[in-house]
């Protein structure tokens, strides 16, 4: 696409999102039971490409282990309430009654200031671990304090999220420079890492030793990134980019890095497209927040919502559309593409005649208007 000028020789990329794509079945169809989902991170295979959000709104010890069982991987935020509280099932019932607006961010600024601790960090992965996989999320800032009683406790995959996450990252006070590189190398367990919105960026990451990379920035239903630092790319073309940057960093290292497109992604078409355009796998926040079981019980709220100084996040409302496994896998009681996301990619993919993810990946697209 055309860079274009905004003026005085300014030039700004042109981005495409999700929205604005179509997929265009192919000239062979096939049945949907010879379609399939199964990918691998890493050592660990999954019979559906998708991971949750990290956020105290939709994964739990309890829906990982629910998650896990459907095939997908649950990651529970280890900065979360789940290890700030000894049971947080009480402050988890009052975020549920708040309202949306300044009232809500504040309420939830006041109980996100318990601090972690890590013999909590600990019980929750050993939660996890009894269920499945255990999966947790830290931002780059706390990998440096947390990491060693995540470990300690059996952490079988990290994933290293934030707003913006590059290979190194640097900061002030008790706790260390993040150096992905050397963590990856010092430490035998796969790091998934993101957010990402450029191939430049991305390919940084790779060459850390990270298995996966999250795509995604600012792009959420609750994220506030746009408006309140400005950053945020069309979820179309950062995907496409990021996995063109995959495919050539697999041709000259050999290593296949996974594309996990993030933020935003609601119905089973917009999990098909950016599968189209390049992604291995999503994940997933406000559509599992839905679930009947989510622990947020009909309010969603983003990463960044309690942040004590600058909040970048709405609180929101969800109406409850299902069980998790309604959701995930059907059966649909609703024709809006929100129920059933991933029968919905199953039968995208028999459309279009694409026997896997990677079929997918080739099918033609196009843009509206």
């Amino acid at each position: 696409m055309p860079d274009i000028d905004i003026g005085g020789g300014r030039i700004a990329r042109r981005g495409i999102d999700l929205d604005d794509l179509s997929l265009v079945p192919s000239r062979r169809t096939r049945d949907r039971d010879l379609v399939d989902l199964g990918w691998d991170l890493d050592a660990y295979h999954l019979d559906l490409p998708l991971l949750s959000a990290p956020l105290d709104a939709v994964t739990s010890p309890a829906t990982a282990a629910a998650i896990s069982g459907l095939g997908g991987l649950g990651v529970l935020n280890l900065e979360g309430l789940w290890t700030r509280y000894e049971d947080p099932v009480q402050v988890l019932s009052e975020i549920a009654t708040l309202e949306p607006g300044p009232a809500a961010t504040a309420r939830l600024q006041q109980l996100y200031d318990e601090p972690v601790q890590e013999r909590l960090i600990g019980q929750r992965i050993e939660e996890l671990a009894a269920a499945g996989i255990a999966a947790g999320s830290l931002t780059p800032q706390k990998v440096g304090r947390y990491h060693a009683a995540a470990l300690e406790a059996g952490l079988d995959l990290l994933v290293i999220q934030g707003v913006a996450v590059t290979a190194q990252h640097v900061s002030e006070g008790d706790t260390d420079p993040l150096d992905l590189r050397d963590f990856t190398a010092r430490y035998d367990i796969p790091v998934v890492v993101g957010g990402v919105a450029s191939a430049t960026s991305a390919s940084h990451l790779m060459r850390t030793g990270a298995v996966g990379v999250l795509v995604g920035m600012g792009r959420s239903s609750v994220s506030t990134t746009s408006a309140a630092l400005g950053i945020g790319v069309p979820r179309a073309t950062a995907i496409a980019e990021v996995a063109a940057a995959r495919n050539r960093y697999l041709m000259d290292s050999g290593r296949y890095v996974q594309v996990i497109a993030s933020g935003g992604l609601r119905t089973g078409g917009d999990v098909a497209k950016a599968i189209a355009c390049g992604a291995d796998a999503v994940m997933v926040g406000r559509a599992l927040a839905a679930a009947a079981e989510a622990p947020g019980a009909g309010a969603y709220w983003g990463l960044s919502a309690a942040h004590h100084e600058l909040p970048r996040g709405r609180f929101e409302r969800v109406d409850q559309l299902g069980t998790l496994e309604q959701l995930l896998t059907g059966p649909a009681h609703r024709d809006d593409g929100t129920v059933n996301l991933f029968g919905g990619l199953r039968r995208a993919m028999a459309v279009c005649g694409a026997r896997s993810r990677r079929d997918l990946q080739r099918t033609e697209l196009t843009v509206h208007g």
